[in-house]
């Protein structure tokens, strides 16, 4: 009898557990999500030849990650992200340590935090308030791909690079109105301001009209910004963690900072936007502290970067875009004498078909024109974005792919 009775009252208390269990599992949410985007493009110039080939993530990066959320209540939920990216024809991590072969599984975003009325603070691996605010208003991050960001990224609104140990806030709402911003620690003994990263932003929508401004300010930001690890990465064999040739001679840069903004306006079913940027490598010459400076190079070397760009709903499974982007470099002091600096035009065509919520395939064209002197005090050449520098003044390049979301 006493067996019976312990018998009954353990399935009892496993009952009353499990329901306890499901009412807290109802207040929380862990989701798992991605994007496969791959296809297929042609090149003009790639060092010098015409490449075909395939490629992954053109107008969305490949990726997979966790999201959740936990209802502590009060009005407070902690969450938390980790995002990883891929290449899908290779399989490989997408975002390696710069200067080495090493993959970073969750490279792409990797914070927890905590919400509530008064706004959000994130801790971790996370997108500066130029990604935020100002970055969805460019034609790169809407229909173009990496292809149509700004040349070689040069003010990151296409997220070419993340922010390591950063503390994070965001407002709620307040009538289409938010803002936020972002502190990252350098990580340096005895000298907090080394590898710093901070950035400040804001944005308006309401009804047609989006607006957006950020800031974002790097200091020795070849190792602690472009180098992607802060302090304790090991340098490359030449110290220069910067690819593009646009503005890789400025690595030596004490200072790295852009001031952005961007608007857009929809009437109907087309939509007219615009972003502009300054870019400043200032202070020119660390080499004690960022990298080394075989030009010679002083003083601030400055680009300015204006974009507009239109995309019209044709119907409701059918979106077509087309946009222009001028990049001017200023005239920077050298061993040699001035480098006049260069510029950059850049014209961009897509058309996105939906096939379903979920399942699209896209077609994006982009033509570069290069001018003048750039940053290796070299003639400057056409350099689309994450692709191989052309070795004349004009590249082009046509994708086709397929993307799908899950």
């Amino acid at each position: 009898m006493e067996i019976r009775k312990y018998v009954a009252f353990g399935i009892f208390a496993a009952a009353l557990c499990s329901m306890v269990s499901s009412q807290a599992c109802a207040q929380s949410s862990v989701t798992i999500y991605g994007i496969v985007d791959d296809g297929f493009g042609w090149t003009s110039n790639s060092g010098g030849h015409s490449l075909y080939g395939m490629s992954s993530g053109v107008i969305q990066a490949s990726r997979w990650g966790f999201r959740g959320t936990d209802d502590l209540g009060g009005g407070l939920r902690a969450l938390f992200v980790l995002e990883n990216g891929f290449d899908l024809n290779s399989g490989s991590l997408a975002q390696k340590n710069r200067g080495s072969t090493q993959g970073l599984m969750f490279g792409r975003q990797a914070y927890v935090g905590i919400s509530s009325n008064y706004g959000s603070v994130f801790l971790g691996r996370q997108y500066d308030s130029v990604v935020d605010y100002v970055g969805p208003f460019e034609s790169g991050t809407q229909w173009a791909g990496y292809i149509g960001a700004h040349p070689g990224d040069l003010d990151n609104m296409n997220n070419a690079y993340r922010v390591n140990n950063a503390i994070k806030y965001t407002s709620r709402s307040y009538g289409g109105f938010t803002f936020g911003g972002l502190y990252s620690l350098g990580g340096v003994a005895g000298d907090i301001s080394r590898n710093q990263v901070w950035s400040a932003g804001a944005r308006y929508a309401n009804g047609p009209l989006s607006l957006g401004v950020g800031y974002l300010n790097a200091r020795n930001p070849n190792i602690g910004y472009f180098g992607d690890n802060g302090a304790s990465t090991a340098t490359t064999s030449s110290g220069n963690y910067i690819s593009s040739p646009v503005y890789s001679g400025y690595a030596s840069a004490h200072t790295y900072q852009v001031v952005a903004a961007g608007a857009a306006y929809q009437v109907g079913a087309a939509t007219l936007g615009a972003t502009y940027s300054n870019i400043q490598f200032g202070n020119l010459g660390d080499t004690a502290t960022s990298a080394p400076n075989p030009r010679g190079y002083s003083g601030n070397a400055t680009f300015n970067n204006v974009e507009v760009n239109f995309k019209y709903q044709l119907t409701a499974a059918l979106l077509v875009g087309a946009a222009f982007d001028y990049t001017k470099g200023s005239g920077v002091d050298s061993a040699s004498g001035e480098n006049p600096g260069a510029k950059y035009y850049q014209s961009a065509l897509g058309v996105d078909y939906f096939l379903s919520k979920r399942t699209d395939v896209y077609l994006i064209g982009i033509y570069q024109k290069a001018s003048g002197t750039d940053s290796t005090g070299a003639p400057a050449v056409a350099s689309i974005n994450n692709l191989t520098p052309s070795t004349s003044d004009r590249q082009s390049t046509v994708r086709i792919g397929l993307r799908h979301k899950f």
